[in-house]
This record gives structure tokens, C-alpha cells and sequence, in this order.
């Protein structure tokens, strides 16, 4: 099961590394139209809120069939996006999020 995780994270690595590496190996990227720019800054909460809804959803039971869940972490998810489409701060709706859960476990 460690094995499966170390790739999964090399691969996750090897997928998210160009996005975060674009600006360093590309110096003219503050040029590109606004609308680029916004595009490329939600690259990685959209990828985030895609891993958390994954995590969240699916759960396999013992034979590993998977089932849908609905608990606390909806909430959870439902607050983050709020707090981060109000406050326009992504750190703060994780917080928020992770300490709603915290509570509630």
C-alpha cells in the first residue's frame, strides 16, 4: 500500500511541477492577457477541490467496493469554498475547513 502512495505522489508531482515551475522558466508570463493569468491561478485550487471531493465522496469498504459517503466533510468543503469566494483567500477556507472537521471528529 506505501508503494502505491509514493508513486501516486511522484505522480502527482510530476503533473503539478509545470504549472508551478511556469513562471521560473517562462519570465514573460506577467504579460499574458488577464484572463490567461486568472486561468492559471486557479489551476491549483481546482485541482485541490478535485482531491478533496474524491476523498470525501468515495469510500471502499472492506472488500474494496466503492460506496458514496456523506458526512461532516461536505460541510466542511461547502464552508472552504464559501469562506474562499468571500474572502478571496484559499488559506483561510482550509483552516476553516480542517477545524471544522477537527471538531466535529
Amino acid at each position: 500500500m506505501s508503494v502505491e502512495l509514493v508513486l501516486l505522489a511522484l505522480l502527482m508531482g510530476a503533473v503539478t511541477y509545470p504549472s508551478r515551475a511556469l513562471p521560473l522558466l517562462a519570465p514573460g508570463l506577467e504579460r499574458l492577457p488577464p484572463r490567461a493569468l486568472e486561468y492559471l491561478r486557479l489551476v491549483g485550487p481546482a485541482v485541490l477541490a478535485a482531491l478533496a471531493a474524491v476523498n470525501i465522496a468515495i469510500v471502499l469498504d472492506p472488500a474494496r467496493r466503492p460506496s458514496f459517503q456523506v458526512g461532516i466533510e461536505w460541510l466542511a468543503v461547502a464552508v472552504c469554498i464559501a469562506l474562499v469566494a468571500w474572502r478571496r483567500n484559499l488559506f483561510a477556507g482550509v483552516i476553516a475547513a480542517a477545524i471544522l472537521v477537527a471538531v466535529a471528529r
